[in-house]
């Protein structure tokens, strides 16, 4: 839990110990093993997870039923389908643990209890939530205009914790390219 509190305590100052104490009294830790999903396309995203250990993905099924990973989200960075939990609304994603993964999940209901409790806990929310969706257009961002050499170069810099520990079929979907394109990058980068 610790990980969590150090988390959230870049984004405000929560000014009582019993504040910290009811957010991780709210917390639970759970396991999600390899290729299981923390939320499913089709459902109502019910919880908010941290990741304390492992790498998961955002992904879907394009009109010809092609899977395509989105992107990863790896420790210390919270996983959440942002519009189905805050609007009640089916899911057009998945989120998959790409390896093992232990994460600290909160419930609607708890999440919901933090904010109507703790003061500022809106605000530090928010700024959760804006920094994701800087990085998120970070990431993305850059991929569309380079090369796929580039590309896959530029993952190695920014994700250099990720590279390694996910296949290698999902790294090609998440680039845009094939695998056997990406085995051939990365055979002459070497």
């Amino acid at each position: 839990m610790k990980e969590l509190v150090h988390y959230i305590l870049q984004f405000g100052n929560l000014n009582q110990q019993q504040q910290i104490d009811l957010i991780v009294s709210k917390a639970q830790e759970r396991e999600i093993r390899k290729e299981h999903y923390f939320a499913e396309a089709g459902k109502v995203a019910a919880e908010v997870g941290f990741i304390v250990d492992g790498i998961m993905r955002v992904c879907y099924y394009d009109n010809k039923g092609e899977e395509i990973t989105k992107y990863f989200i790896d420790e210390n960075n919270l996983v959440v389908d942002l519009e189905s939990f805050d609007n009640g609304i089916c899911s057009s994603c998945y989120v998959q643990a790409v390896t093992n993964c232990k994460i600290i999940v909160f419930s609607k209901a708890d999440w919901q209890e933090l904010l109507d409790t703790i003061v500022g806990w809106d605000t530090i929310v928010h700024k959760i939530i804006s920094k994701a969706l800087i990085q998120k257009v970070a990431r993305r961002s850059p991929l569309v205009a380079e090369d796929a050499t580039t590309r896959y170069l530029s993952f190695m810099k920014m994700f250099p914790n990720v590279i390694n520990r996910v296949p290698l079929s999902y790294l090609a979907s998440y680039l845009g390219i094939t695998q056997s394109s990406l085995s051939r990058i990365r055979k002459n980068i070497r």
